[in-house]
C-alpha cells in the first residue's frame, strides 16, 4: 500500500560472491559529506509542511505535479530529479532545509526526530570496491577504526565506535543511510535503509524547494563548516558524519 511522507521545512547475511561492491572507505567518506547537511538541518525550526509524511512511494489521488516544473525546480536547486531519494523511519521527518546537492550531481538530506536524532541520506556516484574491511580506519575518522563491516541482505552495514551506516548500490549510484550510534539504533537505521527509494513526482513536489526559493542556493561542499564563525571548512569530523 502506498504512503505519503512528512517534510519539515527546517531542519540474514549472504556471501559476497557476485554481490554489490562498495569501497571499504565508503562509510566515513559519505558520512563526512553529510555533516554539512546535519548542520543545516539543526539550524532552523521544526514547522512541518501540510499534508506530508515520510514514507514510501506516494499514492495520492490528486493530479500528478507537472514534470517539467519539477525538473525546473530540481535544476534551480542544482539537483538531478532522478537522484532525489526519500525514506521513512518511525518518529523522523525530513528537514527540508537540509536538502541539497552532493558532489557533482548527488543528493543529500537529513531526517530528524523531536529528541534530536538525525538520519542522513546520501545518493552519490562513488567508485566501487569490495567492502572487505581490510583498509583500516575510515577516511576522515582516523581515531575511529571500523569495528563492524558485514552484509545484511542487499546492503552493507559498517560501524565505528560512534557512527554507523547502511549502504547499497543502485545502478551507478551508492545510497547511504547513516547516523550516530548514540542517537539512532541499528534497527531504526536498517528500517530507513530498506524504506529508501527514488522519489516519485508527488514526493519530488514535497522535497524540492518551491519555485522562486532556490536563488542563491549553493551545493553542499565536502567537509564541514564550523558551527560558529566564518572559518574555512573543517574536515576533522567523527565517523558518524
Amino acid at each position: 500500500m502506498h504512503h505519503s511522507f512528512t517534510v519539515r521545512k527546517d531542519v540474514p547475511m549472504t556471501s559476497r560472491s557476485r554481490s554489490p561492491r562498495l569501497r571499504p572507505l565508503l562509510l566515513a567518506a559519505t558520512l563526512t559529506t553529510s555533516l554539512a547537511l546535519a548542520l543545516a538541518a539543526t539550524g532552523c525550526g521544526t514547522e512541518p509542511a501540510p499534508d506530508t509524511r515520510a514514507a514510501g512511494p506516494s499514492g495520492s489521488a490528486d493530479p500528478a505535479p507537472d514534470r517539467a516544473e519539477l525538473e525546473a525546480r530540481a535544476s534551480a536547486a542544482q539537483l538531478v530529479a532522478e537522484h532525489v531519494w526519500v525514506t521513512e523511519a518511525a518518529g523522523y521527518a525530513l528537514a527540508r532545509q537540509s536538502v541539497g546537492v552532493l558532489g557533482d550531481d548527488g543528493f543529500g538530506s537529513v531526517y530528524t526526530e523531536p529528541e534530536g536524532g538525525q538520519i542522513k541520506l546520501s545518493v552519490e556516484r562513488l567508485p566501487h570496491a569490495d567492502a572487505d574491511c581490510t583498509d583500516g580506519p575510515a577516511s576522515g575518522s582516523e581515531q575511529e577504526p571500523v569495528v563492524t563491516c558485514e552484509r545484511d541482505g542487499e546492503q552493507w552495514y559498517r560501524a565505528t565506535e560512534s557512527g554507523h551506516a547502511y549502504a547499497r548500490e543502485q545502478g551507478d549510484l551508492v545510497v547511504t543511510l547513516s547516523g550516530t550510534r548514540q542517537e539512532v539504533d541499528r534497527a531504526t537505521l536498517r528500517s530507513a535503509a530498506l524504506a529508501a527509494h527514488r522519489a516519485d513526482d508527488y514526493e519530488l513536489d514535497q522535497v524540492l524547494p518551491p519555485a522562486g526559493e532556490t536563488a542563491g542556493r549553493q551545493p553542499v561542499e565536502r567537509g564541514d563548516l564550523p558551527p560558529v564563525g566564518d572559518g574555512a571548512p573543517n574536515n576533522d569530523v567523527g565517523a558518524s558524519g
